[in-house]
């Protein structure tokens, strides 16, 4: 079982990037791979551009680890309301999935992760990410998980996580699980789905 990681920022150590270590921390607790594109990596990969079909390194080796995953937690700083420029760079950039037999996310649950100071923006920014899950075929996981920065931090200076904000991050990498396990003896190709 793999479960891919997507989100930080250019700050190291950054509340998105400790947030998505936390939740693929409990995944890998109950057996699952892991792997982290964090604020980086993110930041080195160039700007999507469609109409260039040439990929760096770093482009396709974050394509090709989604296409194996089996499922995504990504987090994201809310940034006026709306997903950051890194991060949505980074999604984009997986429309290089689109001529899959299983196109984007198909078949697979992505757990949401959102970081703003303020309630608002931790609202409409998960709001924002999940529709882009939807968009990509994915299946958002029930709980999404906002962190407020402007209330109590979240992590501690070391970066670990206690407390209500690590049990929300461990139910979501356990949603993400439970669905990658209930989907793995089935097709991800809807086409092949059994139907009700």
């Amino acid at each position: 079982m793999l479960i891919v990681g997507i989100g930080g920022t250019t700050r190291p150590g950054s509340t998105s990037e400790l947030a998505v270590a936390t939740a693929l921390a409990a995944a890998q607790r109950k057996g699952a791979d892991t792997r982290h594109f964090g604020g980086t990596y993110l930041a080195s990969l160039p700007h999507y551009t469609p109409e260039n079909p040439a990929r760096t390194a770093a482009q396709h080796e974050l394509v090709e680890t989604v296409r194996h995953a089996d499922g995504l937690i990504i987090a994201t700083p809310g940034y006026h309301g709306g997903i950051s420029a890194l991060v949505k760079n980074a999604l984009d950039l997986l429309e290089d999935l689109r001529t899959d037999t299983s196109p984007y996310f198909t078949g697979r649950a992505v757990g949401c992760i959102v970081t703003a100071a303020g309630w608002q923006a931790c609202g409409t920014t998960l709001t924002s990410l999940r529709s882009v899950v939807h968009a990509m075929r994915g299946w958002p996981t029930p709980l999404g998980v906002t962190l407020n920065t402007a209330a109590t931090p979240p992590f501690g200076r070391d970066g670990a996580c206690t407390g209500p904000a690590a049990d929300r991050l461990t139910g979501l990498a356990n949603q993400v699980l439970s669905f990658a396990t209930c989907h793995a003896s089935g097709p991800r190709d809807p086409a092949t789905a059994p139907t009700a």
